[in-house]
């Protein structure tokens, strides 16, 4: 999924329960310890409303937190004239299913009429389920307006246990690579992004993981990331040095290289005819993703009305 919990590869149940009854098939189910992700920590960082606050990241794994709040914060350091204040609703921005056991945030910050960036988006996702593991998910994505045609951004982190991860990191192109071979050169050729994909493909706890979605597969550019890390042979130690030591260094070189080339890249002269062609693939690529996304796995997770509540308010802002 690209646009809520971008590229969402779970399986979810057909009916709403009192629990996230989401699988992944691919990935082993294991128990966060309760030392993880506590009540009373996930409460320090409430709002005065009894919210979580969103640059919190109350259940996030600790690199993983770390990592987000220094991702977002280059965001605004270096975009913050391009970006609108988020303008979401309260019950939009943070929400939660009946029983609890669900929790969402959402920040949404449209470009500037003056920016290239038509929206960024960042969100968490925490669901329990019903063997006692938790999943999470952080992301933050990036969609450009026609006034470019420079790729999207896609960073996300899926999490099942604190020795399983999978990993997405990628630029998605908007426009066809064999017809604009200077467009692989300008975005993945001549930048790092194909050096950073080969250091996390070397690491020996990471292979690759295939979506079952052929939808999302076909929207990855040749130098993503999308991996699964796994290190339950030798324990969530490895898998945290892991996202330390090699993701941090992988993420920020794919944030940075968006923010150079495509965000505070030089203006481009699109024509008339290539506007039109990028605004109608925009357009399928955000109406895929609400369909999938909010159409399909939030009402299993929140409920129909809330789901429904969520798709009203962003599509009348997209």
């Amino acid at each position: 999924m690209a646009l809520i919990f971008s590229h969402f590869p779970f399986s979810l149940p057909s009916k709403a329960s009192p629990f996230c009854q989401t699988s992944l098939p691919s990935l082993p189910n294991f128990r966060f310890p309760t030392s993880t992700l506590t009540r009373s920590s996930v409460r320090s960082s409430m709002d005065s409303d009894g919210r979580p606050g969103f640059k919190d990241f109350p259940y996030a794994s600790p690199p993983i937190k770390d990592l987000m709040i220094d991702l977002i914060s280059t965001v605004e350091n270096r975009l913050d004239s391009l970006l609108l204040p988020c303008t979401l609703p309260q019950d939009v921005q943070y929400f939660e299913n009946q029983s609890g056991t669900a929790h969402a945030s959402l920040l949404l910050r449209s470009g500037a009429p003056s920016s290239s960036i038509d929206f960024m988006l960042s969100s968490w996702l925490h669901c329990e389920l019903p063997t006692g593991a938790a999943l999470n998910i952080t992301s933050l994505s990036s969609y450009m307006n026609s006034s470019t045609d420079a790729p999207h951004l896609v960073i996300e982190f899926i999490q099942s246990s604190p020795t399983s991860l999978v990993l997405i990191l990628d630029l998605p192109p908007r426009k066809d690579l064999i017809l604009h071979p200077e467009y692989l050169k300008t975005f993945y050729e001549d930048t790092q992004l194909e050096k950073q994909r080969q250091v996390l493909d070397k690491i020996s706890e990471a292979q690759l993981y295939v979506s079952p979605s052929l939808y999302i597969r076909s929207v990855f550019s040749p130098t993503a990331v999308v991996l699964r890390v796994d290190t339950s042979s030798s324990g969530g130690d490895r898998l945290e040095q892991i996202l330390r030591d090699d993701v941090s260094n992988a993420a920020q070189e794919v944030l940075n290289t968006w923010l150079s080339l495509c965000a505070l890249g030089e203006k481009q002269d699109i024509g008339d005819d290539e506007k039109a062609c990028l605004k109608k693939r925009d357009s399928l690529y955000k109406s895929k993703s609400i369909e999938t996304d909010i159409g399909s796995s939030l009402p299993r997770m929140f409920g129909q009305e809330k789901a429904d509540r969520v798709l009203e308010v962003l599509q009348a802002i997209l």
